[in-house]
């Protein structure tokens, strides 16, 4: 099994996104969400219209861990939710494939791997990519790794920073450039 990584640059996300939103406004949401989240995929996935139509937060218990999870919905997804659900069944999968069924772990893999292909991007991507993605630049905005620890649920922060991808030369830069 190959690690992901995280889309470290802005620029390249931009990319992604414009890719996604020429296919369809399912794959730009999910990718939206995926990356804005910070989700796993399985959890995006078992979302309902319900659990987002008219919400400022999105309530949740984690499949991978169970437990309770409260996200506000940010200005830049709110929109997207008020279009892509209107007129839609509370009671319905929020990602449906083209065959009016809940959409799929592989096929949402597929969707972003291809994608960032397009893009032209190196690095090994899969659906995690977006969690990670999210990771990155949230510690890169507020540079709290303990804050991520918590959002991700990690038992350390050594382990919250490895996911996100802060490689060891990022480490010594930091103590190399503190200077009390």
């Amino acid at each position: 099994m190959c690690t992901v990584e995280p889309i470290r640059s802005k620029k390249d996300i931009k990319k992604v996104e414009k890719i996604l939103e020429a296919q369809s406004k399912r794959n730009l949401l999910l990718f939206v969400m995926g990356i804005n989240f910070g989700l796993r995929i399985t959890d995006i996935l078992s979302l309902n219209v319900g659990d987002v139509k008219d919400k400022n937060f999105i309530e949740l218990y984690e499949k991978k861990t169970g437990k309770y999870k409260k996200i506000p919905v940010n200005s830049r997804l709110k929109p997207m939710f008020d279009e892509y659900t209107k007129g839609r069944k509370i009671n319905e999968p929020l990602f449906l494939s083209y065959r009016n069924k809940r959409l799929d772990r592989i096929t949402s893999y597929n969707i972003i791997k291809e994608a960032c292909r397009l893009a032209g991007l190196e690095e090994v991507v899969g659906t995690h990519t977006m969690r990670k993605t999210f990771g990155y630049h949230h510690y890169k905005k507020y540079n709290d790794v303990a804050l991520l620890q918590k959002i991700f649920n990690h038992s350390s922060l050594a382990i919250t920073l490895r996911y996100i991808g802060i490689d060891q030369e990022e480490i010594y830069f930091s103590y190399s450039n503190f200077i009390l």
